[in-house]
């Protein structure tokens, strides 16, 4: 079977048992508090397997189905496994450093690792069309990109209550796909700098923010 398939699968069903069971969420979800004061490490990854809601899994879901080829076709399958599993962790992780001391802090989803396998497609293509919800004209990959990370380091900075979008995970995942498509294939990398080079402009402040001026952690 596919291995994108393959995880489409198990990732849906699992969904779909903790929509009806309210436990395995709190058990499994991405928390703060559980993974500092008990050491649930499990939360880090097992938390991308689960969703708040019917619409957040598909959407999630679907956006994976589209670009997972790319990165398959570049990388393979187990290229495929690592960058998708490691922007999870990531992810989760760059959560964890920004809300360490926000032990209520908690969270659901595959997005870290569905950024990190659109953000590796881009790095591979970043002209591809990318269609932004029902716009019928497609945004190029690396304005797309620039507008995203924009957006999520923009949310970042002044953030809003009841917002309920995990713009760390997202950006952690997103990171780790183009980093790893970057190191693994340099050639491609190399000849698609400069478009690169536009879309992480957001990153790079962020990354000033959080380790230099410390306004964030």
């Amino acid at each position: 079977m596919n291995i994108l398939i393959l995880f489409i699968i198990i990732t849906a069903i699992i969904s779909f048992v903790a929509f009806n069971n309210p436990g395995i969420t709190e058990k499994y979800k991405f928390s703060v508090g559980a993974i500092l004061h008990r050491k649930e490490y499990i939360r880090l990854l097992s938390s991308g397997f689960l969703h708040a809601d019917i619409m957040h899994l598909v959407f999630n879901m679907m956006t994976l189905y589209f670009f997972g080829p790319i990165v398959i076709q570049t990388f393979g399958n187990i290229g495929f496994t690592i960058i998708y599993l490691g922007s999870i962790l990531l992810g989760n992780f760059l959560s964890l450093y920004i809300y360490q001391k926000q032990p209520w802090y908690s969270a659901v989803g595959a997005s870290g690792g569905v950024s990190g396998i659109l953000f590796a497609s881009i790095a591979m293509i970043p002209d591809i069309g990318i269609y932004i919800f029902f716009i019928p004209i497609p945004v190029k990959g690396y304005l797309f990109g620039l507008l995203y990370f924009g957006y999520s380091v923009y949310m970042m900075m002044n953030p809003r209550q009841h917002d309920n979008i995990g713009h760390a995970a997202h950006l952690g995942g997103a990171f780790f796909g183009l980093v790893y498509a970057i190191v693994v294939a340099p050639d491609t990398a190399m000849h698609n700098a400069l478009y690169l080079g536009i879309m992480s402009l957001p990153l790079i402040y962020l990354g000033y923010e959080i380790f230099v001026r410390k306004r964030i952690g």
